[in-house]
């Protein structure tokens, strides 16, 4: 999974350059080819997102179910609290910077679709059910299993995260690329491609700079909780940031943040129990991501919107990321549902913010893991209260 998160970064950059080079000089018909296998897989897409919905969310629900008590379900509120401050906050400083620094370039994005470039043939894929049907049916599903002492369900159930976790790492993975090139290749045709690669390089170091804020806040609010020095325990996370930054990968960096959150002054129990379990709900690096980038394509596209619309998707965003961090570019796939059910982007805007989150996934992963030690210090705090032990 680390190998297959690396290689699909340097992927999708290599289809954006090769994308924004190639649309200058390549005739419509070939680029047309782009364009039909795009409408199919996008259609593919949509046929995929309640599997995924379903098929990781389920069995999520399942492992964090099972055997639980007061500190886990302290732990998984706190983790889906953080989550979501992080993607308000996100909003907030977006709404607040970004319309200054995209002025100018409403009107361009929204040029893209071409009449010259309509897809040679199209196939409908109609997925089996809705979005909101398929988180549903996930939470009553895991929630179910939770209660039952049998085993044949729950193992249907991870045979399944299973499948479609090959499903995902060999069919929409490796296509990805291609599909994000033919997104840039009819941009650059449309001469579109200047102001989009300007949107870019701006999100990208306004993002980079939030995610630094928002750890800066969540130690402090840490610190005042546990008593610690925020100005240490965040240098104690410092080998744990670098390992997620070179890793994009929460699972492969857990020795790393176990070590570094035992440092910060967690106790070994406590950091042995809450730093896995975060490594897989707790993700404010991917909401403060992806918030930046909605916002930025609903600027971009003159689309209107509020903090009650937004806030709306940050809350089943934060859910739909519990299920997806295992999967190289498991947030965001998973996220698509929501960012067309809720938000109503089109499929060149969910390529846009795809193509967007790849090429920041260690930013995220680094920020995710590095959060997860304030977490450990907070939990570590209740628990001594929970057993009545002076901290």
């Amino acid at each position: 999974m680390k190998k297959i998160k690396i290689a699909l970064i340097w992927k999708v950059l290599a289809a954006c350059v090769l994308g924004a080079l190639l649309g200058h000089w390549l005739p419509a018909p070939v680029i047309r080819v782009f364009t039909t296998f795009n409408y199919i897989f996008s259609q593919y897409i949509g046929f995929m997102i309640p599997l995924i919905i379903v098929g990781l969310v389920t069995p999520a629900i399942c492992k964090m179910g099972s055997g639980a008590g007061k500190l886990l379900l302290f732990t998984i509120a706190l983790a889906y609290f953080s989550s979501v401050a992080a993607g308000v906050f996100s909003y907030g400083v977006s709404v607040s910077l970004f319309p200054s620094l995209l002025d100018g370039m409403q009107m361009s994005v929204a040029k893209t679709g071409d009449d010259t470039l309509a897809p040679y043939f199209i196939l409908d894929i109609p997925p089996f059910m809705n979005v909101t049907s398929a988180l549903v049916f996930s939470f009553l599903a895991g929630t179910l299993l939770t209660t039952t002492g049998k085993g044949y369900f729950k193992n249907v159930a991870l045979d399944f995260e299973e499948i479609v976790t090959k499903a995902i790492s060999k069919t929409l993975i490796p296509l990805l690329p291609i599909y994000i090139f033919g997104i840039f290749l009819k941009m650059s045709y449309s001469g579109e491609m200047a102001p989009i690669m300007k949107v870019f390089a701006t999100v990208i170091v306004a993002i980079f700079a939030m995610s630094m804020v928002w750890l800066v806040i969540l130690f402090c609010v840490s610190g005042i909780v546990s008593r610690k020095n925020p100005i240490k325990s965040l240098v104690s996370m410092l080998p744990a940031y670098l390992t997620g930054l070179g890793t994009s990968s929460s699972a492969a960096t857990i020795p790393v943040t176990l070590a570094c959150a035992q440092k910060c002054g967690a106790s070994e129990p406590v950091s042995k129990f809450t730093v896995p379990l975060c490594a897989n709900i707790h993700m404010p690096g991917s909401m403060i991501k992806l918030t930046a980038c909605v916002i930025t394509i609903m600027l971009l596209q003159g689309m209107p919107f509020t903090f009650g619309f937004i806030l709306r998707f940050i809350l089943m965003l934060a859910i739909i990321a519990v299920a997806a961090p295992g999967v190289p570019g498991g947030v965001v796939m998973a996220s698509l549902g929501i960012l067309s059910s809720v938000l109503g982007f089109d499929t060149d805007s969910q390529a846009l913010i795809v193509a967007l989150y790849i090429v920041m996934d260690s930013f995220g992963t680094a920020c995710n893991v590095t959060a997860d030690g304030a977490i450990a210090l907070i939990v570590d705090k209740f628990s001594k209260k929970l057993h009545g032990v002076d901290a």
